[in-house]
């Protein structure tokens, strides 16, 4: 009798204030979309694994609309910095740091995130 090995689950966590808040499976995730978390706070978080296996989170709402679409953007990278681009208006938002590429005075928050 052959007793399959135990499947190790990895979750995505994101970092809100000074605790760890896991968010899904880390296989629930495909390459190159995002998905919606909502937050203890009511708030939601756009997740991202980019197609490098990075996983990357930031805020779901568009600033220049108001509309929790972000999750749903088209990612990218320009000059080696991964972004995603609102589906609505198409502006793109740093994955690292949360900074509009197309506005400086324009950001959304960024979150720490890990795969534990």
């Amino acid at each position: 009798m052959t007793i399959a090995p135990e499947k190790t689950t990895v979750m995505v966590q994101l970092g809100l204030d000074d605790e760890w808040l896991s968010v899904c499976e880390l296989d629930r995730l495909t390459p190159g979309r995002g998905v919606a978390a909502l937050l203890p706070d009511g708030r939601q978080a756009a997740v991202f694994l980019d197609r490098a296996g990075r996983v990357h989170a930031v805020d779901n709402t568009d600033p220049f609309t108001g509309a929790a679409v972000l999750s749903r953007g088209l990612l990218g990278s320009a000059l080696g910095r991964p972004f995603v681009a609102s589906p609505l208006l198409k502006q793109r938002f740093d994955l690292e740091t949360g900074r509009c590429l197309d506005d400086d005075t324009v950001s959304v928050r960024a979150y720490a995130v890990r795969a534990a």
